[in-house]
């Protein structure tokens, strides 16, 4: 039986596809087919990754030019017929800008960029996305300078009322107090998802915890996603 095959967006700028890329194809057992932003057509459509970077140079704010893309209308439209959807870190941005996701990613609170690793604590472990991972706190990766999540009031009852908060920044020991946010995001939130729970949002990189020693937790991110396949 041939693999099924996911697709990952690519963007001017874009610089963790190829991790990305590597990532999916060993932990999720599929193959992979990039797909240029100038593309109007997603043919594969079992699942679609926004990778992070810094695409088209984060020209304006970070995400705002991509929308513009071919590939992302036709991410718009597959996105009401309920494909699978993740964005990570420069692909989060994406998905606020087109309005897939609620709220936006902001400057850091200290208005600097952040590269370092941090514990992510799964927040909702009922979501498709989570519901396979069996750990309760991760530790990923996180590289932005526009990564502090922010919202209305309004919205983030909505959000929490809905469950949609996924990731939050937290201790090892899953404490998600202020002493614990990388980047002073609104309630240490570092994921969501839409109402409908077909489309993901992360700041922190999965696909940069894999195959090392000290921090293999990214595996478990995408073994956890072959049930959406």
């Amino acid at each position: 039986m041939p693999k099924k095959v996911v697709s990952i967006i690519v963007f001017p700028g874009s610089n963790c596809d190829r991790d990305l890329n590597i990532a999916v194809q060993k932990y999720m057992n599929v193959n992979t087919k990039l797909v240029w932003h100038d593309d109007p057509s997603i043919p594969n459509q079992e699942m679609i990754f926004i990778p992070g970077g810094f695409s088209f140079g984060d020209y304006l704010r970070s995400g705002a030019l991509a929308t513009k893309s071919p590939s992302i209308k036709e991410v718009i439209r597959l996105s009401k017929k309920g494909v699978p959807i993740i964005g990570i870190c420069n692909g989060f941005q994406i998905l606020t800008e087109c309005k897939l996701l609620d709220g936006a990613l902001i400057d850091n609170h200290k208005r600097l960029f952040i590269c370092k690793e941090s514990f992510i604590k799964i927040e909702n472990k009922n979501t498709s996305f989570t519901q396979n991972i069996k750990k309760n706190v991760v530790k990923f990766p996180i590289a932005h300078a526009q990564g502090r999540f922010y919202t209305s009031e309004g919205n983030l009852k909505s959000l929490e009322d809905n469950n949609q908060i996924v990731f939050k920044y937290s201790s090892m020991n899953g404490k998600t107090g202020k002493s614990e946010n990388p980047n002073g995001s609104i309630n240490n939130i570092a994921g969501i998802t839409n109402k409908n729970k077909n489309i993901l949002g992360l700041m922190p990189h999965p696909e940069r915890a894999v195959e090392f020693k000290e921090n293999n937790d990214g595996v478990c991110f995408f073994k956890g996603l072959q049930n959406l396949l």
